[in-house]
């Protein structure tokens, strides 16, 4: 079967077409600018070069119109008519607590994606976009949704209530989600294959590391607690979100600056983390530059973000019981070996132990641990795409 991949922004669509057959990438794409003047489609059928073409889009359907038009293109598409296309997987940010598994959708399930607006406000309603264009334009296709907020359902509440008017939960869903959820899925799952062992006999550690970042513990196969929050914003230093921060910071920023609603939130999403620190760039590869450089600031932002990934990193060790095994993923997790060795460094008391020379490795999966290392440390490219068309496989090929 082969499956259609669609992650939908507001403006933007990620496109992949994969062969599950043999796990096979056949094409991916990018279209950019929809409903802006500029609108344009980067597509790569593998193992041919990239074509764009520049063309106007006024709304998703136009954007998906286009991608159907380049899978099925003669030279540069991978089917011949749609009806080649068995189902397509969506992925969407947040699903509340109404899923915590991908579900095949249908009028139920996007009312109830439609009730989660107002926790996601600004990506559900680009994901439903996307999914309503694909039913318009693919009638008899089967569509699954694919949640961010689903693996980290099962945490206990002890690990997601917040010390708040217990009635806010109730009444309002206040409560922490956690995001990344389909990286985290796909590296756990990838480690206990890598290692050989059942992963309900693991305690892993993945670290999704890039300009958004989390760090989850996922034991005994299921994820027991993770660094996001309600939103994005809580947890690790990012590239311009603060992470972690007194509560109180929000009132007296705003109150100091003579900000409007919202105006305080926006900068501590947009304009903080390493960003905020280092005010040279969000890239961690730009910091890394000026550090080396000198620059004491971009030093100081470096410093903070290893400080933060290490405290999540201790806490679910001790949350845990111990950890078999910590995955590093994502754009700095995969191709930063500087950061994973300021990460790993000195904690050896902890069983955790980098080789230095294993290490020098980017994108690709390798085991990173010395020898007698009691926690296996690895490198695992993330492949959400994938995760996204396994779940839409497993949910649709029998029907």
């Amino acid at each position: 079967m082969k499956i259609l991949v669609i992650n939908c922004g507001s403006s933007s669509l990620k496109y992949q077409v994969i062969d599950m057959t043999g796990n096979s990438l056949l094409a991916k794409g990018l279209v950019e600018r929809i409903g802006i003047d500029g609108s344009v489609i980067t597509h790569e059928k593998i193992g041919m070069d990239k074509f764009k073409n520049e063309v106007p889009m006024k709304d998703h359907s136009e954007a998906i119109g286009h991608v159907i038009t380049a899978l099925t293109d003669k030279n540069h598409g991978v089917v011949k008519e749609m009806s080649e296309i068995g189902a397509v997987g969506h992925r969407v940010a947040h699903a509340g607590e109404k899923y915590d598994h991908s579900v095949l959708i249908d009028d139920k399930v996007m009312k109830n994606l439609e009730d989660c607006i107002e926790l996601a406000p600004l990506h559900n309603p680009a994901n439903l976009t996307g999914i309503r264009a694909c039913r318009k334009l693919m009638p008899g296709t089967p569509m699954v949704a694919v949640f961010d907020t689903a693996f980290h359902q099962t945490m206990p509440p002890e690990s997601y209530i917040y010390a708040i008017p217990y009635e806010y939960y109730q009444k309002y869903g206040i409560r922490r989600y956690g995001f990344h959820g389909t990286s985290h899925k796909y590296v756990a799952e990838r480690c206990a294959d890598i290692l050989n062992v059942d992963m309900k006999d693991l305690k892993i550690i993945t670290c999704h590391l890039g300009n958004g970042a989390s760090v989850s513990a996922i034991k005994r196969g299921v994820c027991i607690d993770t660094s996001m929050g309600f939103t994005p914003l809580e947890g690790l230093v990012m590239g311009t979100r603060s992470g972690d921060i007194d509560p109180a910071i929000v009132s007296y920023i705003k109150k100091k600056l003579n900000l409007e609603d919202g105006g305080a939130v926006e900068i501590l999403n947009k304009k903080s983390g390493v960003l905020g620190i280092s005010g040279i760039s969000s890239d961690f590869r730009d910091i890394e530059k000026a550090a080396q450089e000198g620059d004491e600031r971009a030093q100081l932002a470096i410093k903070v973000f290893v400080h933060k990934v290490r405290f999540y990193i201790g806490a679910y060790i001790a949350e845990m019981n111990g950890v078999d095994a910590i995955v590093f993923t994502a754009g700095v997790g995969e191709n930063d070996m500087d950061m994973r060795d300021l990460i790993c460094n000195d904690l050896g008391n902890l069983g955790i132990k980098l080789d230095l020379v294993k290490n020098k490795v980017r994108g690709k999966e390798a085991i990173i641990s010395r020898d007698d290392s009691r926690v296996s440390i690895m490198l695992i490219p993330t492949n959400e795409e994938l995760m996204i068309a396994r779940d839409t496989y497993d949910i649709t090929k029998n029907l």
